[in-house]
């Protein structure tokens, strides 16, 4: 688990910087650097009392089922943002779908576990309404 955090974080920073490029202000090496170096614990020698940072990207693509969602700042146009609201609407439906569907499966278990229930109920009902019948015929025979 904490290695699947890590790869996370590794990408999300190797995002940034690749954002951070791209958007012109510059590679913000001394941030991402720390940020690298406080997640992973790496430091490598360096001339001087400052430790050297080294950038990792990550090895491999993120776990499957993990989205990265966009951040506010790099939604610029009207469309972007309606594209976002759309995927996001998508989403919470399809969790929603997902959700109702278990919850009638549990309910139909739950059902079938009431009729299992009453099937018994009735047959010890039957066989105790037959008992008392013939204790009252064996109490009424012997008052007779």
């Amino acid at each position: 688990m904490m290695s699947v955090l890590l790869l996370v974080i590794l990408h999300m920073l190797a995002s940034l910087e690749q954002f951070m490029l791209s958007s012109g202000r510059g590679t913000g090496e001394s941030c991402v650097q720390t940020l690298i170096m406080a997640v992973t614990g790496d430091e490598t020698a360096a001339t001087g009392d400052m430790p050297a940072y080294q950038i990792r990207t990550p090895t491999t693509a993120l776990p499957q089922g993990v989205v990265m969602a966009a951040s506010p700042g790099t939604l610029h146009s009207p469309q972007q943002l309606a594209e976002e609201a759309t995927r996001k609407r998508e989403l919470r439906l399809m969790k929603n779908r997902e959700a109702a569907k278990e919850c009638r499966r549990r309910k139909k278990e739950y059902i079938k576990c009431l009729e299992s229930r009453v099937a018994v109920l009735e047959v010890q009902n039957k066989k105790l309404i037959e008992e008392l019948e013939t204790l009252k015929d064996i109490c009424s025979s012997k008052t007779d």
